[in-house]
């Protein structure tokens, strides 16, 4: 995808001015985005919580942080999420509960995401007729939603509590993914909490796009970064790229277009994103060298 943008960009057009102003844009678009992580991390402190987990948050810091240096090195966030539960699980001993954690986390962004375009296609209705780009938003937004809605109920089955109960192996696991879910769904309260942090997350990366617009001057509203900008996100999640590097940029072009954002300004868009939360991700380096010591455990 980047070898057949790139050469249709022309750098001179993509920050015409750098004065104090882009400067301060910029600053904004760091700050607001190790923000965002800092609320990414007691997202998935509300789950543990509501799994019976108990963990510091300045150390789930120090592995989210570490796993999204590793992230941005290898396909999708999967290495990241790895990462953070053999961190994680090697201190607490619980390990299907840890792997559960984090795929819970991970479906409440699926959840949040799709409400966030959908928000935003219904507070602006002119980004509905911007159509190709309205449509595939749309229809991204949907698909997920249902996706998501399938795989919950396939999870809260009882049958599949039955038939992993007491099992060993990677059915543990999906035994633990199916008792969180069950947790949740008994307790509404917690669930709300994790929903609640969720959004805050979401609409915290969604000013950190805006920032980066702003940085390089684009015309685009606030309205615009939420309807196209959760769309973005999921696209670029999945594992065909590093870090996501083509896909999104290439989603930046189709979608920022109508907006009379020219080609290479939303490839520029798209990799100034990425290259700010790859600056971002620098602070997980000395956790993700150092590692972590496994604590003794009570027999």
């Amino acid at each position: 995808m980047l070898g057949l943008l790139i050469p249709r960009v022309r750098l001179s057009t993509i920050v015409r001015h750098w004065d104090t102003r882009t400067g301060l844009w910029l600053a904004v678009t760091l700050v607001v985005t190790l923000f965002g992580i800092v609320l990414s991390t007691l997202r998935w402190r509300q789950v543990l919580v509501a799994l019976g987990l108990r963990a510091k948050t300045r150390t789930l810091l120090g592995h989210y942080l570490a796993g999204l240096f590793v992230g941005n090195f290898l396909p999708s966030t999967v290495g990241g999420d790895v990462l953070r539960v053999t961190r994680l699980a090697a201190a607490n001993g619980e390990r299907p509960d840890t792997f559960a954690s984090v795929v819970l986390e991970r479906l409440t962004g699926w959840l949040v995401l799709p409400v966030i375009t959908l928000v935003g296609l219904v507070v602006n209705p002119e980004l509905r007729s911007f159509g190709t780009s309205s449509r595939v938003a749309l229809a991204i937004a949907i698909g997920t939603l249902i996706v998501l809605s399938l795989i919950l109920i396939a999870v809260a089955n009882p049958r599949v509590g039955n038939r992993f109960a007491g099992s060993d192996g990677w059915a543990r696991f999906a035994n633990a993914v199916h008792l969180g879910v069950d947790r949740f769904r008994h307790n509404p309260t917690a669930a709300a909490a994790v929903l609640a942090v969720g959004f805050a997350y979401q609409l915290v990366v969604m000013l950190g796009a805006f920032a980066a617009a702003r940085v390089l001057g684009l015309p685009v509203g606030p309205t615009a970064i939420l309807a196209f900008m959760p769309a973005v996100a999921i696209a670029q999640v999945l594992p065909i790229s590093l870090g996501g590097l083509g896909v999104r940029e290439g989603a930046f072009v189709l979608f920022l277009h109508p907006l009379g954002v020219a080609t290479e300004e939303a490839i520029a868009l798209g990799i100034l994103i990425y290259a700010v939360n790859l600056v971002v991700s620098l602070l997980g380096a000395p956790a993700f060298a150092i590692g972590s010591r496994p604590q003794r455990l009570p027999a």
